[in-house]
């Protein structure tokens, strides 16, 4: 099971074991501009409303494990 949600502009997907793992999940939520991982017991909860308020910065994708997290522009440009 992976933690993936989709809005209109980008969608983020975190693959197993990093969606579950608090201490991760904990840095997500550290390093985003945007507030959209929240650190939860059990892993990584993805704020949907917020999605579309990513600037593409890569801080996520830096901060957890190679291939964990992948953020999809969901447009061109």
């Amino acid at each position: 099971m992976s933690a993936e949600q989709e809005s209109i502009f980008i969608g983020i997907e975190i693959e197993e074991p990093a969606a579950s793992d608090p201490e991760l999940a904990r840095k997500l939520e550290e390093v985003c501009p945007v507030s959209i991982f929240e650190a939860t017991d059990s892993g990584t909860e993805i704020i949907a409303s917020r999605l579309d308020e990513c600037v593409l910065c890569g801080l996520c994708v830096e901060a957890a494990p190679a291939g964990a997290v992948t953020i999809v522009k969901k447009y061109e440009g």
